[in-house]
């Protein structure tokens, strides 16, 4: 699981522990199993949020772990142009390329750790895809796809891209140097990731060796999630189980903990999560499809400007012909 790794993780910033006496660690309200299915032209995911109140999601609505799958040639799949209105889409690249291309003008090719976060907005149109090259090879693919609400004073705002490459990620470390802190958004101990957001939120990737363990200082007006990738380990004081595909929803406090168990499978050497939390909204929520508003009558509305050509249109293929042309074999 490369991402993004390093040589020596004792050069890099360390996480203080937080002061027992400055507030409570978080408590562990559930761990649910994210089950698994298929999405756009048929690459396997597995639904991290599934079977979770959306009042404990708040401000997040969806999430896919995309993989990890070992693709033959001509294997590789994605998705086919498709619209999105009300949230931003945040795709986090662990293993293999990925291509995005949308009706605004934003894309590009994300691959090892980097980060494409699409705000839709008012509305946009986009297509996610393997590049030819994977199609012809295979390979590994992994990564995530978060959905992150806006509040209804920012749902129309204008579509917007953000192309974050993973030198760009801040990283750190825990204490005893036995984690390394991937923080791709929000802000831990003083170090800020570099995604900006219009919902305020925190997004971290973290590794931790076997037995190791991580304490975070977490802002006490956001939610807390925490998402097993890979490897076996603990969440919360009570260090209650949590293996991959599972997802713990913690309740209260001012800090979250993860731990790692002492001994991980041959294939998956360490524990890896992503820890992710926000300030929820609290707004009602009405979500078909790529569609995330507030009322079903935004919703109805959003597929009629879909469907009527006003959420954009899909770009023109640069230098392909625009009147018909035409070949026929000689006798």
């Amino acid at each position: 699981m490369p991402a993004l790794t390093v040589d020596d993780i004792t050069v890099l910033p360390r996480i203080p522990a937080p002061d027992p006496a400055a507030g409570r660690q978080r408590p562990v309200r559930s761990v649910t199993v994210a089950p698994q299915g298929f999405e756009g032209e048929g690459f396997p995911v597995r639904r991290a949020f599934a079977g979770v109140a959306l009042e404990d999601l708040d401000p997040f609505v969806h999430l896919d772990q995309m993989g990890e799958v070992e693709y033959a040639p001509g294997e590789p799949k994605g998705t086919p142009w498709h619209p999105h209105r009300g949230f931003e889409t945040v795709t986090y690249m662990i293993d293999g390329v990925f291509e995005h291309s949308d009706s605004n003008g934003g894309g590009g090719v994300i691959t090892n750790g980097d980060t494409q976060w699409m705000t839709a907005g008012a509305g946009i149109l986009h297509i996610e895809k393997p590049p030819e090259e994977l199609v012809r090879t295979g390979g590994l693919f992994h990564g995530f796809q978060l959905w992150v609400n806006l509040p209804a004073a920012q749902k129309w705002s204008p579509p917007r891209y953000q192309d974050i490459r993973a030198d760009d990620v801040a990283l750190l470390s825990s204490p005893d140097g036995g984690a390394l802190v991937r923080v791709i958004s929000g802000e831990i101990a003083g170090h800020a990731g570099p995604g900006t957001t219009y919902s305020p939120m925190t997004l971290i990737h973290a590794t931790l060796s076997p037995g190791a363990g991580l304490v975070l200082p977490w802002r006490s007006d956001y939610n807390a999630l925490v998402y097993a990738m890979a490897g076996h380990g603990g969440v919360g004081p009570e260090r209650r189980p949590i293996a991959a595909g599972q997802l713990a929803v913690f309740g209260p406090g001012d800090a979250l903990s993860v731990s790692a168990q002492p001994i991980q499978e041959n294939r998956s050497p360490n524990l890896d999560v992503l820890i992710l939390g926000g300030r929820p909204i609290r707004e009602p929520v009405a979500w078909m499809g790529p569609f995330v508003m507030n009322t079903r009558e935004e919703v109805i509305q959003a597929m009629a400007d879909y469907q009527a050509g006003r959420l954009g249109s899909i770009p023109a293929v640069h230098n392909a012909p625009t009147t018909v042309l035409e070949t026929r074999q000689g006798s």
